[in-house]
């Protein structure tokens, strides 16, 4: 029963839903009505009246409706009340000086750069091409001259029929051989670009 709650013992302990669900937390008695506070930053106050209190166990104050009915007894005045009996919001009167102060809050995009090294691989590939060279070659080759002998020339015994003569004859031939030498050299860089890039993202405010 509703009579039988301290109502000085349920500030500052959780309110919660027929379903379980968080309504935030107590943060006052005022009258016949409890002031329920919800959320973190953008804080929203709720001023439900006591006869909608199911229960306190002395760690939650649970009332006997659901999250969807939660809405209709919001206020973000937090010196509003609500009259029992007709559930109508009446504001009581303020003095000249008084005022009421609430913040709003906006979402910004935090942007935050971070270095990520990627490797480049340059691979030397040996490529095969097919050079014609002009050489000259010198070679012997034999000729033969007939003339008549001359007056010292004497025969010394019969010519035989068949005789070899053999002569060495020289020729040059080509030999090939490959030489690796430095044809040229390759210089690689790093050259640093600056891109420009659009962030897009949903804020909330």
């Amino acid at each position: 029963m509703n009579s039988d709650i301290n109502w000085n013992d349920v500030i500052k302990k959780e309110a919660r839903g027929i379903n379980n669900e968080d309504f935030g937390e107590v943060q006052d008695i005022q009258g016949q009505f409890v002031l329920v506070q919800k959320g973190i930053v953008n804080k929203e106050n709720f001023y439900i009246p006591k006869d909608l209190v199911e229960s306190y166990d002395g760690y939650v104050l649970k009332f006997r409706f659901s999250e969807q009915e939660l809405s209709q007894y919001y206020d973000e005045d937090p010196l509003a009340i609500r009259d029992s009996n007709s559930m109508e919001e009446t504001t009581y009167e303020r003095e000249a000086n008084e005022e009421h102060v609430t913040s709003t809050t906006e979402e910004r995009l935090d942007i935050s750069k971070k270095s990520q090294e990627n490797q480049a691989t340059i691979t030397k590939k040996p490529v095969t091409k097919t050079k014609t060279v002009e050489v000259s070659l010198t070679r012997e080759e034999i000729s033969i001259e007939r003339r008549p002998p001359s007056g010292q020339t004497q025969a010394q015994s019969p010519i035989q029929s068949k005789k070899d003569i053999k002569i060495p004859l020289k020729r040059e031939e080509v030999k090939v051989t490959k030489k690796p030498y430095v044809k040229e050299e390759v210089i690689i860089k790093k050259k640093e670009f600056t891109d420009s890039k659009e962030i897009t993202g949903d804020v909330t405010s």
